[in-house]
């Protein structure tokens, strides 16, 4: 029993990993989405800026979902 418990532990340790790293990941899109502006990154992503508006919308409620995951560590 005490393989399993150790096996649980780490299964969980390496989720909640992966939660804050795809939540960080998924956030600095949505930030540089929606900040495309100020970073002087608009021309570059050439993207109409509705549509990066609204990504970058979805991806900060999909990044704040994956943090709010991470913390609250239900698996």
């Amino acid at each position: 029993m005490q393989e399993r418990e150790r096996s649980e532990r780490t299964y969980r340790v390496f989720r909640r990993i992966y939660d804050f790293s795809m939540a960080s990941l998924i956030l600095g899109a949505g930030f540089l989405m929606l900040g495309a502006k100020w970073f002087k990154v608009d021309q570059v992503l050439n993207i109409d800026a509705t549509f990066r508006y609204m990504f970058g919308g979805m991806c900060m409620l999909y990044g704040g979902f994956r943090l709010y995951r991470g913390f609250k560590q239900d698996y």
